[in-house]
């Protein structure tokens, strides 16, 4: 039997949280739809359910199924479509599963909702699981084949920049209004962030295809390739905005360190060096970075982790 009943599937509890955050004036509609939903995309796709992961994905309920017509393995993943999701299936299109997970199949059933099916892939063993050094050795790599040249009419958006008076975070990325609860302290940063971002704005060279969202994550152990990455957030953009999120991976192990600022120039001079991206430029895209990530973290309660950037964001 392929599909599943509805109330088989129960949303985890991250995923629901996450929705009333990011969309809370249907929240509650799109939630409680998701469940046939996925019942009738088993059905659609001729799937059978294994089982739905938990906590799964950050906007997306993600299930282990397999096709029954062959028994191979894969995800289905449905996922509330926002800016930043949109066009995740364009940008796995592109990538052909070149450093990325495979798409298998997409569907959209309703403008608020993106259906993917995906290769299988190893959930449980992220790049996070190997030791720093040996995992910033395999990120660089595959963030390398990821950086692909812009396919003509392509639908993906540029990297965002404010006025360098607007308020909330340096690129637009981070929830509205959340700057207001960052500690009278970091009024600063956010200045500089926000003036920073226009600045490489408008001194941008370079235009490819980025990740969006790349750190050890987002990257899983393959069997076709060693690692792979997924959940993309596509931008077009230099490649010193995506190298910027890899280099604030694990920034507590680099926070909690002596010497805090050297350990920051000398992992900013590595990443640079390794992919050939200007370093100054990586140092700028880093601290904007930082600031919206603290941003983001302080709107979803997660003030400890808002502070560590900061404190990232500082040793800049």
């Amino acid at each position: 039997m392929s599909a599943a009943a509805p109330g088989q599937i129960s949303v985890p509890d991250r995923l629901a949280r996450n929705v009333a955050a990011v969309r809370p004036e249907d929240a509650d509609r799109w939630l409680a739809a998701l469940p046939a939903l996925v019942t009738a995309e088993l059905a659609r796709l001729g799937l059978t359910l294994d089982r739905v992961l938990d906590p799964g994905g950050s906007l997306a309920l993600v299930a282990y199924v397999h096709r029954d017509d062959d028994l191979a393995p894969a995800v289905l993943k449905v996922s509330l479509r926002t800016p930043g999701t949109a066009h995740e299936a364009e940008a796995l299109t592109v990538w052909a599963g070149r450093g990325a997970v495979l798409l298998l199949g997409t569907a959209a059933p309703d403008p608020g909702t993106t259906v993917l099916l995906l290769e299988r892939l190893h959930g449980g063993i992220p790049l996070r699981s190997l030791a720093e050094p040996k995992a910033m050795l395999e990120a660089t790599s595959l963030l390398h084949r990821l950086w692909a040249p812009v396919p003509a009419d392509h639908p993906f958006d540029g990297v965002p920049a404010p006025s360098p008076s607007a308020s909330g975070t340096a690129t637009g990325t981070g929830r509205a209004g959340a700057a207001a609860g960052l500690p009278a302290e970091a009024e600063p940063l956010l200045a500089e962030a926000r003036e920073t971002a226009v600045a490489l704005a408008a001194s941008a060279t370079e235009e490819f295809l980025l990740h969006g969202d790349f750190h050890h994550g987002n990257v899983l152990a393959a069997d076709r390739a060693p690692w792979l990455a997924i959940d993309p957030r596509p931008l077009v953009g230099e490649r010193a905005y995506d190298l910027a999120r890899l280099a604030l991976d694990r920034a507590d192990t680099l926070v909690g360190s002596p010497g805090l600022p050297a350990a920051v120039r000398r992992r900013l001079h590595q990443l640079a060096e390794a992919l050939e991206v200007d370093r100054e430029r990586l140092r700028d895209w880093t601290l904007v970075r930082a600031v919206d990530l603290a941003v983001d973290a302080l709107a979803a309660g997660r003030r400890t982790d808002a502070e560590l950037y900061l404190e990232f964001a500082g040793a800049l």
